[in-house]
C-alpha cells in the first residue's frame, strides 16, 4: 500500500473508518480501496473531529 494511501486513511473519522471496515468486505482488489477513497475524499472536504 502507498504511503500517500495510508495517510489518507488515517485522516478518517471515525465514522468513516467503519464505512471504510464495511466496505472492505466488499473489495475485490486495491483498486476498489483506491476508488473508495477517492470518493471520500470528493464527498467530504478534510474536515478535523
Amino acid at each position: 500500500m502507498e504511503p500517500e494511501m495510508q495517510e489518507q486513511i488515517r485522516t478518517l473519522s471515525i465514522t468513516q473508518l467503519e464505512e471504510l471496515a464495511e466496505a472492505l468486505l466488499d473489495f475485490s482488489s486495491q483498486s476498489d480501496l483506491v476508488n473508495y477513497l477517492g470518493n471520500i475524499s470528493l464527498a467530504q472536504p478534510n474536515q478535523e473531529d
